[in-house]
């Protein structure tokens, strides 16, 4: 049965023949340039990876899995609320630290706001039924 998953993973695996040169700038910012030595043409794509150097000279690139950001069921000049996979609430506020003077209202007042929000859906909700 895993034999099955694992062909049906690799269906679009393409092998291309070429050049890779792996070096870090001054940075200390790894980059790797691949040359095609063939024909071949890819789709370009940008990915977040991960790079495997293995001892033996191989080099694995794998794209690492894009989280999926939940979207706010509210949102406020700051700050947002949203429901997470594991089923909490979570009251996101942002400042900058400039005006941090102005943390404690803003704070209050946005909190105030969404939370107005969300007893005006559970009232709507009630009414309904």
């Amino acid at each position: 049965m895993s034999n099955v998953k694992e062909d049906q993973a690799f269906k679009s695996l393409t092998q291309i023949e070429g050049k890779m040169t792996f070096a870090q700038d001054n940075n200390r910012l790894h980059l790797l340039d691949f040359t095609n030595d063939e024909d071949a043409m890819m789709t370009p794509f940008k990915a977040y990876c991960k790079v495997l150097v293995m001892r033996d000279g191989n080099v694995y690139i794998i794209e690492k899995p894009r989280r999926i950001k939940n979207h706010p069921i509210f949102r406020d000049d700051n700050s947002s609320l949203t429901l997470g996979r594991d089923g909490k609430y979570y009251f996101v506020f942002i400042l900058p630290e400039a005006k941090v003077n102005e943390l404690p209202k803003q704070l209050v007042r946005q909190a105030n706001a969404i939370a107005k929000k969300v007893e005006d859906e559970i009232l709507c909700g009630k009414e309904e039924r």
